[in-house]
């Protein structure tokens, strides 16, 4: 048996009486600087061993967490998408919410697809220091750096970024001609978090993705294209409080860490993100 998720805190749940599928996503197919997205959901699910399981306001794990068993990342992109789509799925037939471990930032559009299959409309909150919205990136359209452009423009998905800090010229006018709303990191730095986040005509349903370079790396490092200049632990903390409330979370996914030895930090900041959106995403009480 592979570890799992708060493994020696809680036992890994059944899957049909959890109300959390952890999905593993070891997949590193497109990574263009660092490397060592294939080894983070095993960081992830290592450094959750030493978590506490109060978050500060309850104890999410105690409504049942199910760590499901690696997704085979072996073959072509495609197949490899078909297999996070069914896991994905797989969680909504049990009636759980999915968190998605990564990987590279390509993982989120399997789950997606999943998605738009059970809900139909519903939008994507993404959390990233880059925009993700290039429509081919050296020669591939399943690149990291496309996966908000598959969402939209092959999904028809509605996306708000947040954290945004490093984009293309082909990302800025795509953002511009799609009117995408965003909320970057310098913005942030100059004016602050909003009381209210998200557009009033976003979707009541939600799917969080996180980027952990949307960060800034004296938080996590560890990571393929860290950038200066990105979100504090409390900011994000706070804008995910906001964002949540008053939405139905139906999924959500933490992607991007590439683990470097020694810099345990990154590994258990990315752990306790997964934790703190698990409980941010749960119903509440």
């Amino acid at each position: 048996m592979a570890p799992h998720f708060l493994e020696g805190e809680i036992p890994n749940e059944k899957p049909d009486k959890a109300a959390v599928h952890i999905i593993p996503v070891p997949l590193e197919n497109t990574t263009s600087y660092g490397s060592g997205t294939a080894t983070g959901p095993a960081a992830i699910i290592e450094a959750s061993k030493q978590l506490e399981l109060w978050d500060g306001s309850r104890m999410p794990a105690l409504s049942g967490i199910h760590t499901a068993e690696p997704v085979d990342c072996s073959k072509e992109i495609a197949k490899t998408l078909d297999r996070i789509e069914d896991a994905v799925a797989y969680a909504l037939e049990c009636e759980a919410l999915p968190l998605v471990l990564g990987g590279e930032h390509t993982v989120t559009l399997g789950a997606l697809r999943a998605m738009k299959q059970k809900y139909g409309r519903f939008g994507v909150v993404q959390f990233d220091a880059h925009a993700d919205l290039r429509n081919t990136y050296q020669g591939s359209p399943f690149s990291h750096a496309c996966v908000m452009r598959r969402a939209m423009d092959d999904l028809r998905i509605p996306v708000f970024q947040v954290g945004v800090r490093a984009l293309c010229a082909e990302e800025a006018d795509y953002r511009k001609s799609q009117s995408v709303p965003c909320l970057d990191a310098r913005k942030l730095h100059l004016k602050g978090i909003p009381t209210q986040v998200l557009p009033p005509d976003f979707p009541e349903r939600i799917y969080i993705t996180f980027d952990v370079d949307g960060l800034d790396p004296s938080v996590i490092r560890a990571t393929g294209t860290p950038v200066p200049g990105g979100l504090s632990w409390h900011d994000v903390l706070t804008l995910l409080e906001r964002i949540t409330a008053g939405r139905q979370v139906v999924g959500a996914d933490v992607v991007e860490l590439a683990p470097t030895p020694g810099d345990h930090a990154s590994d258990f900041a990315a752990a306790q993100l997964a934790y703190c959106l698990l409980g941010m995403s749960l119903p509440r009480d």
